[in-house]
């Protein structure tokens, strides 16, 4: 077995990961970035598809909301390390902001690999080593890192360890959970990993899956636990997925594994009241079906009729009211979240009763934890990379103290 000494060492490669390194690096410590992919920021590239969205802008309070349970722990971290930070961290980059008509926050470039080039770019320049292809294995008994590379194993000692291992959504791209167990060994909780801003499973009827899975569901309200959230939803060959659906997801996923279902309730008009709708259906259309009837009084695409359909039956009600009733309220039964590996993030991990206020672990002084793979969830909007850079932060800062101390 290989022996190797690094004064830091920072363990995965994504968001929280690579901050971690920027801030340490940029005070002229050394830092080795351990990573089992073949290259850094894989998951971050995944993110950039849909435009790479940064943070958004709604005041702090607002924003702090957004993470539910665990707004308590993380506040002072992202007080430390607000959006505006984060925005001025990407612009020093290179990489100038704009704020989108829903107050999210993008690159102009849309897409993240120029701003993971210029951080690569920095972090080389400030001396970072990066070891990919390096899976870690957990410690050994003198307490030094594992690692597996390829056939080879090799221990590292670290004056500080940083772990920034993400959840287990996407696992292609690097995050497995594999920590989970890891941990587990030595006694540290971890709450088990669970979908989060995911899609969920329904009992589509054989004719609705192969002729609408693909399809988008525009213009609806969808309701839950007196919770409304209006957007758009796409069907597919197993359910329902869409950024209206991972608002919910939550709320909808601590429903189903409480009683093994959920009703998530969809308005296909919600900007017509209940007496317009019936109004709009009580005009003549003599000579059309009902499929007609509802595409031309009410814009229903082919989709929404027939989710119509699958909800109240093939055979819809004839009578004004009692359709307009229907299309005012379509009740989806959800059996089951898609699973994990199909999520945007995941819910669970490591139990912030494990960590002190540095985010380092009690139970192992100097090794801490950042990023996704904390026990803390946000709906998506910015708020989960926001999180992930601001604990990556968080635990930089911690160790540059702690060496300063020790010195």
């Amino acid at each position: 077995m290989g022996q190797l000494n690094t004064p830091i060492a920072v363990v995965g490669a994504g968001p929280a990961g690579l901050i971690a390194a920027d801030v340490l690096s940029a005070r002229g410590l050394a830092v080795t970035v351990y990573d089992r992919m073949p290259s850094p920021g894989r998951k971050l590239l995944m993110a950039g598809r849909g435009g790479l969205n940064l943070t958004h802008s709604e005041d702090f309070d607002s924003f702090m909301s957004r993470y539910g349970v665990a707004a308590p722990r993380l506040a002072p971290i992202l007080k430390a390390f607000p959006p505006k930070a984060l925005i001025a961290w990407a612009e020093a980059l290179g990489q100038e902001t704009f704020v989108g008509s829903s107050g999210r926050v993008f690159p102009k470039a849309m897409k993240a690999s120029p701003l993971l080039r210029a951080l690569l770019a920095r972090l080389t320049a400030q001396g970072v080593t990066f070891r990919m292809r390096h899976e870690w294995c957990g410690w050994n008994a003198d307490g030094d890192l594992l690692f597996r590379v390829g056939s080879e194993d090799i221990s590292v000692h670290a004056d500080a360890t940083i772990l920034a291992l993400g959840g287990a959504s996407w696992p292609r791209l690097g995050s497995n959970g594999a920590w989970t167990e890891i941990l587990a060994r030595r006694g540290i909780a971890v709450t088990p990993l669970a979908p989060a801003n995911g899609g969920f499973l329904v009992t589509w009827s054989d004719p609705f899956r192969t002729a609408f899975a693909g399809q988008p569901l525009k213009g609806a309200a969808f309701s839950f636990a007196g919770r409304m959230v209006r957007g758009e939803a796409m069907v597919t060959r197993y359910g329902l997925e869409g950024g209206a659906v991972y608002a919910l997801s939550a709320a909808l996923r601590d429903a189903i594994a409480a009683n093994g279902n959920a009703t998530l309730d969809i308005d296909l008009r919600p900007d017509l009241p209940l007496a317009d709708v019936i109004a709009k259906l009580s005009r003549p259309a003599r000579g059309q079906s009902l499929s007609n009837t509802l595409r031309k009084a009410l814009h229903l695409a082919p989709v929404a009729v027939n989710l119509l359909r699958e909800a109240h039956g093939v055979r819809l009600p004839a009578e004004p009211e009692a359709l307009a009733r229907c299309i005012k309220s379509v009740p989806l039964t959800l059996i089951a979240t898609a699973p994990i590996d199909r999520a945007i993030s995941t819910a669970g991990g490591l139990a912030l009763s494990e960590l002190d206020d540095d985010l380092m672990l009690r139970a192992m002084p100097g090794v801490y934890a950042a990023g996704e793979m904390l026990d803390w969830e946000a709906p998506t909007g910015g708020y989960l990379l926001t999180a992930c850079f601001a604990t990556g932060v968080a635990t930089a800062k911690a160790v540059i103290q702690s060496l300063a101390r020790s010195t």
